[in-house]
């Protein structure tokens, strides 16, 4: 139960020669994948390429079809250990996750996949998440292609191109037995665009001959010897055999106006933004035509030596437009230039800001400082030089909105019910996690001291494992569980015994990346069952103390909580608070409900509200909840000028907002209310009771205030 169903633009991927493909990046990839004769696919969800996934678990009928395997690995690492099947065979492979703290994750199987190489087209679509669209640490990919020696791919943004570099990293990978990044960003993934189709192929090897025909390679092992010729093999087969596929098939691009002795280089990433800020100076027309010569790295690693001094032979500076820091493209070309002797100057950092997401504004302000500075004359347009780069501009232009649980999220009550406990018990010390249960360190709850990485909540706090006295607490969800919590997690707190209380949020998916399954999800990838349970998995590494609750019983969590953090069992205990991710029960069950309504069943919607008359306006229950659809409007008595708490029409009726005015004693003034649709006699009938019921005593009181009143 994706956030998206691709099963419908999935039928694009049968198109054929001659055919014309419309749609977004990320489907056009898989296209690319297909045209490629991939063997094997895989990876794990992340954003943004979180829907490239969904678009291969809607596409395994055609997968199928040209005998390719598809794998929604477990985590990263399981992804890139999977793509060692082309390290002896040709099987064309292909993984993706989000970077880079998927590839932090993938790290030893890569330099071992990049150590031993391969024979097969290996190609890792690797999810840039950086800059201001991100959630995660501000970090480049860039790091570790220079590392392990990865080749990096980072196309200049429209289908045509993306699909052609895409089908070209196979054939760079193969002619160079290296392993190949393909950069995308969110932009890219959901640029909408066309390109001429070509067949589908089916993998030159299958996975079954590979299996018939089993082949062994003593020196692909990664142990010394071995390891030391990897290294020169690297340096002195690799590295050329990279750089001659590179240049002979023009991967990067040169767009050339000879007459002008100023020039800019840039990420093939970055050229749609950069046209934009050339259009603006009025150095570019709308159709990319512009005054200046352009060098676009779709290869952003290896740097391509003479291509560069070419490109700069005969000018006396050039921009580098390289996103992020360190500055390594700027700090390679220093060095490229010097050995060339050339004297063309180099731009970069000096104009640019050092770090941070080059959105147009920036980039258009760079480029005006560098050619105010090396061709004035160049400069035609009068459009106001205006930035933003500095953090105080954007405090003051942007207000903060902190992303937060959805309507409904049943780790809400869970949160509220933590409040609570620490109003009563005192602070505590909590590992937090990456996921949904991440947005608890935010307001209103403010719950966790520290986010590690995806499933290591629980070993976050390992070194409080043994000391006396107040107990710290981890959470996680059972995505990150599943990642990686049970083992770095759980199973090491039992063999250290540690005494601390591990908290695992069950929603039921891979929610916070658009509701992937995981192995407890009621029902699998590829069948109709639920593969594995949470508390099977906790009790099968030794865990004595277990505890299971429904998340949305806030005073029983506040409790049961409060009970671990007390007991007198010495050793971890684990509690699995259960609720489904409202997101996927809405999406599975909004369009049931509808059906039943419009042919003619009974349904009951629950709906709660706030009387307006009794809400004193103090919104404790606001900074308690902080549900969306929990808002604020103004009084309807005129005395009181505090505006009154609402429940808009966003509401699913979970009932946390009304739970936590119970369980916290906050106030009367929530009411629940629920909707009848096609209403049956007993229902008319208790309607109509309850209506004359309360009319009569509401004339009643109406009679006794007219009484007063005379």
């Amino acid at each position: 139960m994706t956030e998206r169903s691709f099963a419908k633009e999935v039928k694009k991927l049968r198109l054929g020669a001659g055919e014309t493909f419309h749609g977004e990046g990320i489907l056009a990839v898989t296209k690319g994948l297909l045209q490629s004769g991939v063997a094997y696919v895989g990876g794990y969800q992340g954003s943004p390429v979180s829907h490239l996934m969904d678009v291969l678990a809607d596409g395994q009928e055609i997968l199928s079809e040209l005998g390719v395997h598809f794998e929604a690995n477990g985590s990263e690492a399981s992804a890139a250990a999977m793509l060692s099947a082309s390290i002896s065979y040709p099987l064309r492979a292909a993984v993706t996750w989000k970077s880079t703290v998927g590839t932090n994750v993938a790290s030893d199987a890569l330099s071992n996949l990049a150590s031993a190489g391969v024979i097969g087209g290996t190609v890792i679509i690797i999810g840039e998440d950086y800059g201001e669209g991100a959630s995660i640490m501000q970090e480049r990919s860039h790091a570790f292609a220079m590392k392990s020696q990865i080749w990096l791919i980072n196309p200049r943004p429209n289908l045509p191109k993306m699909v052609d570099m895409l089908e070209k990293s196979f054939q760079l990978s193969e002619a160079s037995n290296t392993p190949v990044f393909f950069q995308m960003r969110i932009r890219a993934c959901h640029l909408q665009g066309q390109f001429e189709a070509k067949d589908n192929i089916r993998p030159a090897v299958s996975l079954a001959e590979a299996l018939e025909n089993p082949r062994r390679e003593p020196d692909k092992i990664i142990l010394p010897p071995f390891t030391f010729n990897h290294e020169k093999q690297k340096l002195e087969q690799r590295w050329p055999a990279a750089m001659k596929f590179i240049t002979d098939n023009g991967l990067n691009e040169i767009f050339d106006h000879p007459e002008q002795d100023i020039g800019i280089i840039l990420e093939g990433g970055l050229y749609n933004v950069v046209i934009r800020a050339l259009q603006i100076l009025g150095l570019a027309d709308s159709m990319g035509e512009c005054q200046l010569p352009l060098y676009v790295m779709n290869v952003t690693y290896p740097p391509v030596d003479g291509e560069l001094r070419d490109f700069a032979r005969t000018k006396k500076a050039v921009l580098m437009i390289e996103e992020g820091q360190p500055n390594y493209i700027e700090q390679s070309m220093n060095k490229i230039f010097n050995d060339g002797e050339l004297t063309c100057k180099i731009s970069g950092k000096d104009v640019l800001p050092a770090g941070g997401e080059y959105t147009g504004q920036v980039i258009k302000d760079g480029i005006r400082a560098f050619i105010e500075k090396n061709r004035p004359d160049l400069v035609t347009s009068d459009e106001p030089q205006t930035s933003f780069t500095d953090l105080s501009d954007l405090d003051r232009a942007i207000p903060a909105r902190p992303p937060g649980l959805c309507t409904g999220c049943p780790e809400r009550p869970f949160f509220a019910a933590m409040k609570m406990l620490e109003a009563e018990y005192g602070e505590i010390h909590i590992s937090a996690d990456i996921g949904c249960n991440s947005f608890g360190t935010l307001p209103p709850f403010q719950i966790g001291n520290t986010i590690m990485g995806y499933g290591l909540g629980a070993a976050s706090s390992s070194a409080f494992s043994s000391a006396r006295g107040k107990r710290a607490i981890s959470i996680m969800g059972d995505g990150g569980f599943w990642h990686n919590g049970l083992t770095s997690g759980i199973a090491s707190a039992v063999y250290n015994n540690s005494d601390n209380v591990f908290i695992i949020v069950d929603n039921g998916y891979a929610a916070a990346t658009g509701g992937q399954h995981i192995p407890s999800s009621r029902t699998s990838l590829k069948q109709d069952e639920q593969k594995a349970r949470i508390q099977d998995a906790v009790q099968g590494v030794g865990v004595k103390w277990l505890r299971t609750i429904r998340s949305y019983d806030i005073a029983d969590v506040k409790a049961l909580v409060g009970d671990a953090m007390t007991s007198e069992f010495y050793g971890p205990k684990v509690i699995v608070i259960e609720g489904e991710c409202m997101l996927n029960r809405q999406r599975r069950e909004k369009p049931v409900v509808a059906q039943h309504i419009k042919s003619g069943k009974r349904q009951v919607k629950t709906r709660f509200y706030v009387e307006a008359e009794t809400c004193t306006g103090d919104h404790a229950c606001i900074r308690l909840s902080g549900c969306p659809s929990l808002t604020i409007k103004p009084s309807p008595d005129i005395l009181r000028e505090d505006p009154v708490a609402y429940v808009d029409n966003s509401c699913v009726g979970c009932g946390v907002c009304g739970d936590n005015a119970h369980v916290a004693v906050l106030c009367p003034s929530f009411s629940r209310a629920d909707l009848i649709f096609n209403p049956n006699l007993w229902d008319r009938f208790i309607h109509a009771l309850r209506h004359a019921v309360i009319g009569f005593l509401q004339r009643r009181t109406d009679g006794k205030r007219a009484r007063v009143t005379l």
